[in-house]
C-alpha cells in the first residue's frame, strides 16, 4: 500500500487533465490550492507538464461558472440573457423537458455529449455518462471517437480482436524497439516520454513516423516524414522490406494469424468446409497442405488444423475442387504479401516522400530489435483512411511476432473491477449511423458530430431534438463549426455542464457550473501503461472544496438520473455505493482508499501470451471470427470493405482533387499544443504567456515563396473556410506541408491577450476550415490531418 500518511498540506492524488494521469501532489496552505506538483512515489508520477502546474490557477479562475444559468432569451440573440436559477429548478426543468422530448419523439431524439476522456478530466464520469445515455435509452453518445481513439481502440478489434495500442499498451520497460506513429508523447502522454527517455538510455532502438521533427524524432535512429495521410501506403512499404527478406515471425503467422487459410479467387471469400462437402460447417475454414495436395480443414471453435500447422503453406497458390467445381485458391499470407510488394522502397517514396533507404532501415530495426512495442494516436486517426491506416499498422506490427510478448504490446494486469457503462441497458432503437456505417461507431455504442447535425437539420435517419452535453465544446473541436452552431440553435432543448462559458455552452438552454478535478473525488483502477501502474487503484481526493455551487460531472449524473425516474440504475443517489459496487470483485474497499490517497497496489500479475493459454484443452486464441489475427476480415469483406489493408489516398489531396490542389497547393495538417488541453486553458496567464496567439507552421521555402516572415499574420484558406494565425517557420517540415493548430476562442484577460470569434473568418477556429463532406467510410472520421490549403499574408 501507498500513502498511509501524507505531511499536513499536501495532499496525494494524480493529475487528471488528461490521459497520462500523472501522479501528484497538491499544496494547500490555508484552505487555499497553491501549488501542483510530481509525485515520484507513484508509477505515473516522474514528471507534471505546465498544465498541471497550472492547475491552481484553473481552479480559481475569475471566469469559471459558479451557478446554474438559465437562457432567457432566444437562440441566436447576441444577448442569451442568462439568468442565475438553483440546482432545483435547474434539473427539474432539465428533467421535465427531456422526459417530454423522450415521450413525444422517442429517448433516442436525445443525444448525450462528452469531452474526450484523453485530453480533459471527464475521465472520472465518461462511463456514468454513457450509462445515463442508455438508461435513458438513447443509444447516440458523442465522446470524440471519429477523433481520437477509432484507430487505437476500434479499428484493431477487426485484425487483433482487441484494441491495440489502446488496451494491449507498449511495454516500454523490456522493449528492445518502440514505434512511435503520429504520436508524440511529450505531448500527449507525458509518463510515456519519461519512459522513452529512460528506455533510450538502454540502448532500446526508436522509430518516429511523423510529418514534423517532434521531440522524440529528434531522439530517434529512423524519422519517417510522412506525407501526412499516406501512413497507409508506408505501413504497407515497411511490411514489404520484411516479408521480401523473411524479417517475419513465421511460426507466429502460421499459428496465430488466419495466414495459412485459403481465399477463393472468385469471390475473395475464406474457403469453408461447406464449400467442399454438402453438410459442411460454413464457419470451419481451408488451408492448404502441399505434402499431401489436399485442404486442411480449421476449426474455429477449437483452435486447431487437422493436422501439423507446421505443414500447411504461406506463399503457395493451388486450385480445390469446390461443390461449384475448381476454384483457384490462395492462402491469406500470400495475398497480403502481394498487396506490400506494390509498395516497394520507391513506390513509398513517391507516394509518401520518405526515402527508400529510410524505409528498408525501419523495417531492419523492427525485426532486429524486437521485442518490438507501437503505440499510434490521432495523427492517423483524422483521416479519411484511418481505418485501413490501423489496419495496415497492425499487419506490420503483427510481422513481428512480438504482440503480448515481454516488451512488445501487452494487456497488463489490472484489478477486477465491474463495468459501469451501463451496456446491460442497451436501447432498442439503433445509433444515428448505424445503417450507413455499420460496422462503425454505432457498433460500439457512439455517434459522430456530423450525424448529431445531421439528425437535427435534416432529421437523418431520424430526429434529434435534445442535448445533453458534459465538457464536450463541439463547435471548436469538431468538423465544420458553423454547421454544427446552425444545428444547435435548432435544438428543443439544450443542457451543458462545463467550467467556463464556451461557444458550445452559449448555445444552451440551461448551463450547470461542473466543479474541477482538483475540487473532487476521482475512482482509477488501472494506470494502463506498465504492470506496476496497471495495478494501482486510487480515489483521488478533494484538494479543495467547489467554488461556488459547482458539482462534479457525477454528481449531476447521479441527480438527473432520481428526477428522470432512473435512480434504480443508479444506486438510488448514493455514489459511494456505486464506487463499492465498482470495486467489489478487487477486494479494495473505498475506506481503503480514503485512508490511501496515494493508491493501493492490487495483487495481481501480469501474464504474457494470454492468447496461447488452454481452458479445458482450447487456446484462448483472439476474439476475432476466426479467433486467429485476422491480416485478412471477411467481415469487413461481407460489407463491402476491402479485407486487405489497402492503401487509400487521402479523399482531399493533391492527388485526388488536383481541381481543389491547383487553388489550394499546400497540404495542411495540425498537431496538439504542448501548453493547452485542445480547446482549453487559453485563458490561464501561466500557459497564455508562453502562446499569445495562434500559430500556424511552414517551411521557410514556402514562406519566402508568398513574402511571409515570422510573426506575420496569415490567412489559412481551404475550399471550405478561412482562418488568421501568425507565420511560425519550421525547416523539419516538407514545403508543400504546413501544420495549424485547433482550439483557439478564450481570452485572457490578466495580459490582455484577445479571445478569437469562434465562427468568423477573423477568427482562428481551425474546424471553419474543415467539413465532414469527405470521411473514412467506416468510422467517418474526419480530415483534420490531411486537407488542402493556401497560405496569405494579410496586414
Amino acid at each position: 500500500m501507498d500513502g498511509e500518511s501524507q505531511p499536513a498540506g499536501l495532499i496525494r492524488g494524480y493529475c487528471a487533465l488528461c490521459v497520462s494521469r500523472c501522479g501528484a501532489i497538491a499544496r494547500v496552505e490555508n484552505g487555499r490550492f497553491i501549488a501542483l506538483e510530481p509525485d515520484p512515489d507513484h508509477p505515473t508520477g516522474k514528471a507534471l507538464c505546465a498544465k498541471g502546474r497550472a492547475a491552481p490557477e484553473l481552479v480559481y479562475h475569475p471566469d469559471r461558472l459558479l451557478y446554474p444559468l438559465k437562457r432567457t432569451r432566444p437562440k441566436g440573440d447576441p444577448d442569451p440573457g442568462w439568468q442565475r436559477i438553483t440546482w432545483d429548478e435547474a434539473l427539474d426543468l432539465t428533467a421535465n423537458r427531456l422526459k417530454a422530448i423522450a415521450a413525444r419523439h422517442g429517448p433516442q431524439s436525445v443525444v448525450f455529449t462528452s469531452a474526450s476522456p484523453s485530453t480533459s478530466a471527464a475521465e472520472d464520469a465518461v462511463d456514468w455518462i454513457q450509462r445515463l445515455s442508455r438508461a435513458f435509452g438513447s443509444p447516440n453518445f458523442c465522446v470524440s471517437v471519429e477523433l481520437c481513439g477509432w484507430g487505437r481502440y476500434l479499428a484493431t478489434l477487426y485484425t487483433f480482436g482487441a484494441s491495440v495500442p489502446g488496451v494491449y499498451m507498449p511495454d516500454l520497460e523490456k522493449a528492445g524497439c518502440i514505434l512511435f506513429w503520429g504520436y508524440n508523447p511529450n505531448l500527449a502522454r507525458l509518463v510515456h516520454a519519461t519512459a522513452t527517455a529512460e528506455a533510450l538510455r538502454r540502448g532500446v532502438r526508436l522509430i518516429v513516423v511523423d510529418p514534423r521533427q517532434t521531440g522524440p524524432a529528434r531522439r530517434a535512429d529512423v524519422w519517417l516524414r510522412v506525407r501526412p495521410g499516406t501512413d497507409g501506403a508506408l505501413a504497407l512499404g515497411i511490411a514489404a522490406v520484411m516479408i521480401e527478406r523473411g524479417w517475419y515471425d513465421r511460426e507466429f503467422i502460421r499459428q496465430w494469424t488466419n495466414g495459412p487459410l485459403l481465399v477463393r479467387s472468385d469471390n475473395g471469400r475464406l474457403l469453408s468446409q461447406s464449400d467442399l462437402h454438402p453438410r459442411g460447417n460454413a464457419k470451419q475454414y481451408a488451408a492448404w497442405n502441399p505434402g499431401t495436395g489436399r485442404p486442411v480443414l480449421y476449426d474455429p471453435e477449437s483452435r486447431r488444423y487437422e493436422g501439423d500447422p507446421e505443414d500447411l503453406f504461406l506463399t503457395g497458390a493451388c486450385r480445390v475442387l469446390t461443390l461449384q467445381g475448381e476454384v483457384d485458391c490462395r492462402p491469406v499470407f500470400k495475398l497480403v504479401a502481394e498487396l506490400c510488394r506494390q509498395y516497394p522502397p520507391e513506390r513509398v517514396e513517391t507516394i509518401c516522400g520518405v526515402e527508400p533507404g529510410k524505409v528498408e532501415e525501419a523495417a531492419r530495426l523492427l525485426w532486429e530489435a524486437r521485442p518490438a512495442a507501437y503505440y499510434a494516436w490521432s495523427g492517423v486517426e483524422m483521416q479519411t483512411n484511418a481505418t485501413q491506416i490501423a489496419r495496415a499498422i497492425a499487419q506490420l506490427y503483427t510481422l513481428t511476432g512480438s504482440f503480448d510478448s515481454p516488451g512488445g504490446n501487452v494487456h497488463f494486469a489490472a484489478p477486477p473491477a465491474r463495468a459501469i457503462d451501463g451496456r446491460e441497458l442497451e436501447p432498442e432503437a439503433p445509433a444515428l449511423g448505424l445503417q450507413e456505417r455499420p460496422l462503425g461507431l454505432a457498433r460500439f455504442g457512439f455517434v459522430t458530430s456530423e450525424e448529431i447535425y445531421r439528425g437535427i437539420l435534416e432529421q437523418q435517419p431520424y430526429a434529434v431534438h435534445a442535448a445533453v452535453g458534459f465538457g464536450a465544446n463541439l463547435l471548436l473541436s469538431h468538423a465544420d463549426g458553423l454547421r454544427g452552431r446552425r444545428a444547435l440553435e435548432q435544438l428543443d432543448f439544450y443542457v451543458h455542464c462545463d467550467l467556463f462559458m464556451n461557444p458550445t455552452a452559449e448555445q444552451a438552454d440551461i448551463v450547470l457550473p461542473v466543479a474541477s478535478a482538483f475540487e473532487r473525488e476521482g475512482l482509477r483502477v488501472g494506470f494502463e501503461v506498465s504492470a506496476e501502474a496497471q495495478a494501482r487503484v486510487q480515489l483521488r481526493p478533494r484538494v479543495v472544496a467547489p467554488r461556488g455551487e459547482a458539482r462534479s460531472d457525477v454528481e449531476i449524473v447521479f441527480a438527473l438520473a432520481q428526477r428522470l425516474g432512473l435512480g434504480a440504475h443508479f444506486w438510488d443517489g448514493d455514489i459511494d455505493a456505486a464506487y463499492r459496487y465498482r470495486l467489489a470483485p478487487s477486494g479494495v474497499t473505498l475506506e481503503e482508499l480514503r485512508s490511501h490517497p496515494g493508491g493501493v497496489r492490487a495483487l495481481v500479475q501480469t501474464r504474457y501470451r494470454k492468447y496461447a493459454e488452454e481452458v479445458d484443452g482450447v487456446p484462448r486464441g483472439f476474439n476475432t471470427p476466426t479467433h486467429k489475427i485476422e491480416l485478412y476480415s471477411q467481415t469487413l469483406l461481407e460489407h463491402g470493405y476491402p479485407p486487405l489493408p489497402v492503401y487509400e489516398e487521402p479523399l482531399v489531396s493533391p492527388q485526388t482533387r488536383p481541381d481543389l490542389a491547383r487553388r489550394f497547393p499546400l497540404i495542411l495538417t495540425c498537431t496538439k499544443h504542448t501548453l493547452f488541453c485542445e480547446s482549453q486553458h487559453r485563458g490561464l496567464s501561466a500557459l497564455r504567456r508562453k502562446a499569445r496567439d495562434p500559430e500556424v507552421e511552414l517551411h521557410p521555402d514556402a514562406a519566402a515563396q508568398r513574402g511571409i516572415r515570422p510573426g506575420d499574420w496569415v490567412r489559412i484558406e481551404t475550399p471550405s473556410g478561412s482562418v488568421r494565425a501568425r507565420a511560425r517557420l519550421n525547416d523539419s517540415l516538407h514545403p508543400d506541408v504546413v501544420c495549424g493548430q485547433h482550439g483557439w476562442w478564450q481570452a485572457c484577460e490578466e495580459i490582455g491577450a484577445p479571445g478569437y470569434d469562434a465562427f468568423s473568418p477573423q477568427g482562428s477556429n481551425f474546424n471553419l476550415l474543415i467539413t465532414s463532406e469527405a470521411v473514412d467510410p467506416v468510422s467517418g472520421s474526419v480530415p483534420h490531418r490531411a486537407y488542402l490549403c493556401e497560405i496569405r499574408r494579410v496586414d
